[in-house]
């Protein structure tokens, strides 16, 4: 386990305590995250990738814009979901945070695609 991977598990601890009332911090963060694509996301995933998969194993073939539409949906989806008094976002979070899976790495270098 890397330091970045032990920082994003404190963050997303305390959202899960606060993710106990009507508003869930990480979705709110993810779509903003979506819609302005800012730099420290990158390098905040490329860190807790720490060895990230070459660029050739990362391509997606969804363009950019379908691709942030999608990840928009599912996020505000599970928005909505965590209204409910168990917050969900958070256990997915500590889930792709320990396992890295690649899948995540290639939907946020596909969300970045066209950025220069």
């Amino acid at each position: 386990m890397n330091s970045t991977q032990i920082k994003c598990l404190c963050v997303f601890s305390v959202f899960a305590i606060i993710g106990f009332g009507p508003i869930s911090p990480g979705c709110l963060i993810g779509m903003y995250i979506v819609i302005t694509r800012p730099n420290w996301f990158l390098k905040l995933t490329d860190n807790l990738y720490d060895n990230p998969v070459t660029p050739q194993a990362t391509s997606i073939n969804t363009p950019s814009k379908n691709l942030r539409i999608k990840c928009f949906l599912c996020l505000l989806t599970l928005f909505i979901i965590d209204i409910a008094p168990v917050p969900v976002t958070p256990v997915i979070a500590f889930i792709i945070i320990l396992s890295r899976p690649r899948w995540f790495y290639r939907v946020i270098r596909g969300v970045y695609a066209d950025i220069g």
